[in-house]
């Protein structure tokens, strides 16, 4: 087996862009909005160039716009598709095994942390109904908990 060069960057984001073309966030945004700011808010945060890229594709395998099978052939590091991989909920999974298989993966707590600060961003949040808003924040804040992150705490690296 012959090793390739991984996707740079601004491929992994075409791909991940084209993915969920057409898709749009629970406030009618469309999806990439959400890909560029996980993607920058690893970034911000200190990830490097495979958490950058786990970012742009963190929700396609769980969105069914990537198959696993596709994301094995890929031509990306072991690193980022185990990093796709850990943070991709699995039907019925509990959170605290999704928590747990997050923190035993090398770098995909900077990626969970940065989508769930863009998940849980007020703004956001408010172009939802009360009812939506409310649960959903409960729900991230669960999961911030669960991965012994603070409400609002801000890792760096």
């Amino acid at each position: 087996m012959t090793e390739t060069t991984p996707l740079t960057l601004a491929r992994v984001e075409a791909i991940a862009r084209a993915a969920h073309a057409g898709q749009t966030d629970k406030a009618g945004r469309p999806y990439a909005e959400h890909l560029r700011a996980v993607a920058e808010g690893v970034r911000a945060r200190g990830g490097d160039e495979e958490q950058i890229a786990a970012a742009w594709l963190h929700d396609a395998v769980e969105d069914d716009r990537l198959s696993a099978r596709r994301l094995e052939e890929a031509a990306l590091t072991r690193r980022t598709k185990d990093i796709v991989l850990a943070v991709t909920k699995r039907s019925g999974e509990p959170p605290e095994a999704y928590a747990a298989r997050i923190l035993a993966t090398p770098g995909a707590l900077l990626v969970k942390e940065a989508d769930l600060a863009h998940n849980a961003d007020p703004a956001r949040l408010a172009a939802l109904d009360g009812p939506t808003g409310r649960r959903l924040t409960e729900k991230y804040a669960r999961m911030r908990a669960l991965l012994g992150l603070a409400p609002g705490e801000e890792r760096v690296g």
